[in-house]
């Protein structure tokens, strides 16, 4: 036992401290960023299936895997803020990321620094830190993928169909979580490169995609199978369009995921990753390749055929572009470690400064345009939807009103009322012109009546509609530059009214 803590305590005591500051970092202010619209849906989810055993694969209705709400389901009515717990579901992601990335690291490069670099890289960076502080699935995904490639290179190494099948469950996790899991079944064959019995290894790999698609076909017992796929053409450009025209969007998309990585990573990470490079091509070059590979196919494959890519879908390829960067210090040559310590400490000190202001005020924080839009500024954000669910709280049989069907709202504001039944949240349709006449009704029914809508979707004078406002609450104001913004005004407002 001494011997093993002589040669492990330093290390198993500098990953304590590395996880530690994760989390720390992960839970400080956890429900500061307003709920954003796919948390809202998600959550709501949990929650009706939680209430409606029938209805316990819900999200195949929108063509989603429903993992995620499985486990959710069973936690969101134990804590009285549904958004903390459903962003807490992500940070425990964060935190197996961490742990599985340790072990990938040290299988492929038998180095404890380099693993402790990656853990420390994957703890602090901006990128994996605002993901993991989300209630969204890409931490899930994120995770069962490096914990699917650990188990799948050691299983290439010992032979073993015990790890073949502990591959094939984390797989299987994968592929219940979100589609881009097929990802993971096309690239674990590379592992092969570490099998000295490749045709043994072949065969331990079809009993891992047994298991996993065996649990993948679990969601047949729900009644929207076939939205999984018949939805891809919603999210994904036909085969075709590689020879139709390969340049739009793969072009832009590509330089978007460099431009996340040089923002969010923040960019002393591709600094290391150059390093890393250098320093594995000649006595580790599979183990470069390898990990290359899965951050580079799954990006190229997006960008050539995505309709929409930000950055959370990028995530799921990130934590083996960090395990190249943290092989930077394998380097030998003198100035290079110099260089090596120096770029790593750049990146502790911009990560801090980021992350202190994501913590603090998210305002500030230098996010993308892509993600500061989508976060902060559009209808997809939601400022103000707390505060009104606290104000209604206290009113007795109300019906509140929203705009659109499914989103930010109503879901943002029925997951925060899902135990008070006297309130009820319907939606109203989006671009209001006139009074909803669902609304009217429930006025004349005597009914406290209310509506929230965004103000750019408000298309009519409240005052002739009846509405008074109580209160508007501010997004982050728009670029005043950027042209589409022009009709719309700099700025967007949540708007809550009664009706008199």
């Amino acid at each position: 036992m001494r011997k093993i803590w002589k040669e492990w305590g330093w290390t198993v005591l500098s990953g304590l401290g590395i996880i530690v500051v994760g989390l720390v970092i992960r839970l400080i202010n956890l429900t500061i960023l307003p709920v954003f619209a796919d948390e809202a849906i998600y959550i709501r989810w949990s929650q009706i299936m939680i209430n409606e055993p029938t209805l316990r694969f819900l999200p195949m209705s929108d063509g989603k895997q429903p993992l995620f709400m499985w486990v959710l389901m069973f936690l969101v009515n134990r804590f009285s803020d549904p958004l903390f717990i459903g962003r807490l579901v992500s940070v425990i992601s964060g935190l197996g990321t961490m742990i599985g990335l340790f072990l990938l690291t040290y299988i492929l490069f038998k180095n404890k620094v380099v693993s402790l670099a990656t853990t420390a890289i994957w703890a602090i960076s901006p990128y994996s830190v605002f993901f993991d502080r989300m209630a969204l699935v890409d931490s899930m995904l994120t995770m069962f993928g490096v914990w699917s490639v650990t188990f799948g290179i050691i299983t290439a190494k010992t032979l073993r169909l015990d790890y073949a099948m502990i591959t094939g469950f984390f797989l299987g996790g994968a592929l219940l979580t979100k589609s881009p899991a097929i990802f993971f079944v096309i690239l674990l064959p590379a592992a092969l490169i570490f099998a000295k019995q490749k045709i043994k290894v072949v065969l331990l790999f079809i009993v891992t995609l047994v298991i996993a698609f065996g649990m993948y076909n679990i969601l047949r017992l729900g009644p929207n199978f076939h939205l999984l796929t018949s939805r891809t053409a919603d999210y994904v450009f036909p085969i075709s369009h590689l020879w139709e025209n390969p340049k739009d969007p793969f072009i832009p998309y590509f330089d978007r995921a460099i431009e996340w990585l040089r923002m969010m990573g923040p960019w002393p990470v591709l600094a290391l990753v150059l390093f890393g490079i250098v320093a594995g091509l000649k006595k580790l070059r599979r183990e470069i390749l390898f990990l290359f590979s899965w951050w580079l196919i799954p990006t190229l494959i997006q960008s050539e055929f995505g309709k929409v890519f930000t950055a959370r879908y990028e995530l799921f390829t990130l934590p083996f572009l960090f395990g190249i960067a943290a092989a930077a210090f394998l380097v030998t040559n003198k100035i290079l470690k110099w260089t090596t310590t120096l770029v790593f400490v750049l990146f502790i000190i911009f990560s801090g400064i980021f992350n202190y202001k994501l913590l603090t005020n998210p305002d500030s924080a230098n996010l993308p345009r892509s993600e500061k839009s989508g976060y902060l500024e559009e209808w997809t954000a939601g400022q103000g939807i707390r505060e009104i669910a606290d104000y209604l709280k206290n009113g007795g049989r109300v019906v509140v009103g929203t705009e659109g069907y499914f989103g930010t709202l109503p879901d943002g504001l029925q997951m925060y009322l899902a135990n008070y039944p006297e309130i009820t949240v319907i939606g109203v349709g989006i671009d209001i012109k006139e009074l909803p006449k669902s609304l009217a009704e429930s006025k004349e029914a005597g009914n406290k009546t209310y509506l929230v809508v965004n103000k750019s979707r408000l298309l009519a004078n409240p005052e002739k509609l009846g509405l008074t406002l109580i209160a508007e609450y501010p997004k982050v104001p728009r670029p005043i530059d950027v042209r589409e913004y022009v009709t719309k005004g700099p700025q967007e407002f949540l708007y809550f009214f009664e009706l008199k």
